[in-house]
């Protein structure tokens, strides 16, 4: 639905719908996936205007705004292990703070950093935040929008591994490609202001970000396996059509005046940020039978018999 919604907001708005795939993450990110999702996007009828990108393949991109910060003292190599990290949030919790990371590699010196590094030490990069300071933006679906950075604490931006982490590469390739509306779900608002951070301190462009209601289950629970979600895969070898599905995503969390069957181009011109609701979206498969019953009937008699496999 995020995919779509951008498609429908880049076609409305005359702009380009621009796909890249976030595959930094070495552990999490086989070609299989990426594979499938271009697929499944091709399959639904929302073909990009640009893409795609592949950040696993910009390695030289982000080294360059990496010495950037370097040079301006705005990073700093951090020692902690994952298992110190987990024993500091938890006994920040177990005292009713927020989990933060507490600044204890912030306070090496020099001359203490530079020594573990030369020894081989494993160290990642983390982003010194300003202190006692607000980021504020206008969210294009949940309005203004305000975080104090005492709340974030100090975060990484280069894994022990040399790649970048999340934070640091989709900030810095919005600016690269000339991004200026990002959509995507609610659980990514806290990301927001890191990346507004991050995008401030190298002097690059902002984008504007819209935070997405998430979709939920008929128990009310976030959609997932558990209560019933299907893969695009799954639903096309159910038999669903795509325009079945683009037709009650469009309108799962968001409102259309116009009824019936429409085409993506249909549904572009309706598209409306303003008719997203901020409540979470309920998935309903009868609605979504709906639709398919109208695509089936839209089929001519060619594509009817090629659905029913004459």
């Amino acid at each position: 639905r995020t995919a779509l919604f951008s498609a429908l907001l880049a076609r409305h708005a005359g702009g380009h719908f621009v796909l890249r795939v976030e595959d930094t993450d070495a552990a999490r990110s086989e070609v299989v996936h990426a594979q499938a999702l271009l697929e499944d996007l091709a399959w639904l009828g929302l073909h990009w205007d640009e893409g795609p990108f592949y950040q696993s393949r910009r390695q030289d991109i982000y080294a360059i705004h990496f010495g950037r910060l370097q040079r301006a003292g705005q990073l700093y190599p951090c020692f902690c292990t994952p298992e110190a990290l987990t024993q500091s949030r938890q006994q920040q919790v177990a005292a009713g703070q927020p989990p933060r990371y507490d600044g204890r590699c912030a306070r090496l010196s020099p001359q203490e950093a530079s020594r573990r590094l030369d020894q081989g030490e494993p160290a990642a990069l983390r982003f010194r935040v300003p202190t006692a300071a607000t980021v504020a933006f206008e969210d294009l679906i949940r309005g203004p929008q305000r975080f104090e950075t005492a709340s974030i604490g100090d975060f990484v931006i280069r894994r022990t591994d040399g790649t970048p982490a999340f934070f640091f590469s989709n900030a810095v390739d919005d600016a690269e490609m000339g991004i200026t509306h990002v959509l995507r779900g609610e659980d990514h608002l806290s990301n927001t202001p890191r990346q507004i951070l991050l995008l401030e301190a190298l002097q690059l462009a902002i984008p504007r970000y819209g935070h997405l209601p998430l979709i939920t289950g008929a128990d009310g629970a976030p959609l997932s396996k558990r209560n019933g979600s299907q893969s695009l895969a799954q639903l096309r070898a159910a038999g669903y059509l795509p325009l079945a599905l683009v037709n009650y995503l469009a309108r799962l969390g968001h409102h259309l005046d116009a009824p019936g069957l429409l085409s993506i181009d249909a549904l572009a011109a309706g598209f409306d940020l303003a008719a997203i609701g901020r409540a979470p979206a309920r998935f309903d498969p009868v609605q979504l039978g709906h639709y398919q019953k109208l695509a089936v009937a839209a089929l001519d008699s060619d594509a009817f018999l090629a659905f029913v496999g004459e």
